[in-house]
């Protein structure tokens, strides 16, 4: 059997959407294991994160790594955001 679950993270800009998407993107096949399988895509201004898993324990751990990534990518790009480099 399989469990699946899609996370929609939707930005302000494509330029946004595009800044987080490479930064999750890369983590692909890396954090994968045999019991779960992520994919992430760009759709717009959304950032598209598909998880599957064999089970339930495997697909909560990759739910929460992936939403853990998306979220430090927001949170570091928003830090570049105030830099005075940025600016």
């Amino acid at each position: 059997m399989s469990h699946d679950a899609r996370f929609d993270f939707e930005y302000e800009s494509t330029e946004r959407a595009l800044l987080i998407f490479r930064s999750v993107e890369q983590e692909i096949g890396k954090i994968d294991d045999e019991r779960s399988r992520t994919t992430v895509k760009m759709d717009g201004c959304t950032v598209v994160i598909h998880v599957s898993a064999d089970d339930l324990v495997a697909l909560r751990a990759a739910m929460n790594t992936w939403q853990t990534l998306a979220g430090v990518a927001e949170r570091v790009s928003a830090v570049g955001d105030s830099s005075p480099i940025g600016q």
